[in-house]
């Protein structure tokens, strides 16, 4: 029998829950829902987490998966539909309005083969500022022998809601520069860093310098090959069709909070997201489901 533990505890000003499984363990955070680490019996971390983290109230934590909702990114780069979401797109801040907000624990349901805890955040008990709609977000978080997160968005209204939603998964890897990212061959590409021109990616995806990229039409599978630790990170998602790959390099790294300056050479960011036209748009009472299961492999 696989034993399983669940531990409250304070990090800072945060209440967070560490989780076990086996050998496998889970850090979250009731703030933002956020999880924090993820580590696979003895490997290398799976999930990054800064060293320099800070655990604050209304801050969010470098690394970990903060989930972006309603959008994704800076509001006056998603579709139109998105933007007209809220009341003063120019002065939204990035990537949403609940990775900063305590969520509410629902609940947590341990057994012998898996451990799930659920998240709820209700933008009808819990109004978002200046975005005036009815909406219920679920995020459940199983750990068993794999790591499954399932983000689940409602429209509580009586009109249509368009979201951008982004699961900003922060992977650890050996070394950027000696990883390959493996599945996204044929794939369009919005490459942001040169006047968001469009490109098609031509096979294996490597790291020589700043990336940031929003890939479309994606698979549901996707593999990070870390050659130094001997491990295949297999993503495996639904309720997708975008992600965005993302790694400051040298000199933005400079710039970020909570991020030493060589810090970009131990991660990489695979958001598995609804962006560009990937946007969803829920009539009164639908929903969506975005879902990403993870694990390590030997090779």
């Amino acid at each position: 029998m696989v034993r399983s533990a669940v531990e409250r505890l304070e990090l800072d000003e945060l209440t967070c829950w560490r989780v076990r499984h086996g050998a496998n363990e889970l850090l979250i955070s009731q703030q933002g829902a956020q999880i924090l680490s993820y580590q696979q019996d003895d490997q290398p971390p799976l999930i990054w987490l800064s060293e320099q983290a800070a655990y604050k109230r209304g801050q969010g934590v470098r690394g970990g998966v903060p989930v972006c909702w309603p959008w994704f990114g800076n509001l006056q780069r998603n579709p139109q539909t998105v933007q007209a979401m809220h009341r003063q797109p120019d002065a939204a801040p990035a990537h949403g309005l609940v990775r900063s907000l305590d969520w509410q624990l629902q609940g947590i349901d341990q057994h012998d083969d898996g451990v799930q805890l659920e998240f709820v955040y209700n933008s009808t008990t819990q109004p978002l500022t200046d975005w005036p709609h009815a909406a219920e977000l679920r995020l459940r978080v199983r750990l068993d022998k794999h790591l499954h997160i399932q983000l689940n968005s409602r429209n509580l209204g009586d009109t249509p809601l368009a979201i951008s939603q982004a699961l900003h998964s922060y992977f650890a890897v050996s070394d950027i520069r000696n990883i390959a990212v493996e599945g996204l061959h044929g794939c369009r590409y919005i490459e942001t860093l040169e006047d968001w021109h469009q490109r098609q990616q031509d096979g294996l995806l490597t790291f020589n310098s700043e990336t940031d990229r929003i890939y479309l039409d994606t698979p549901a599978h996707l593999s990070i090959h870390d050659h130094a630790w001997q491990r295949r990170i297999q993503l495996h998602s639904s309720g997708s069709n975008s992600a965005v790959l993302w790694n400051p390099w040298i000199e933005k790294a400079q710039r970020l909070s909570q991020f030493a300056s060589d810090a970009w050479q131990g991660m990489l960011c695979i958001e598995h997201a609804n962006v560009m036209d990937d946007i969803r748009v829920l009539n009164a009472g639908q929903q969506h489901q975005l879902d990403l299961s993870l694990w390590a492999e030997r090779v």
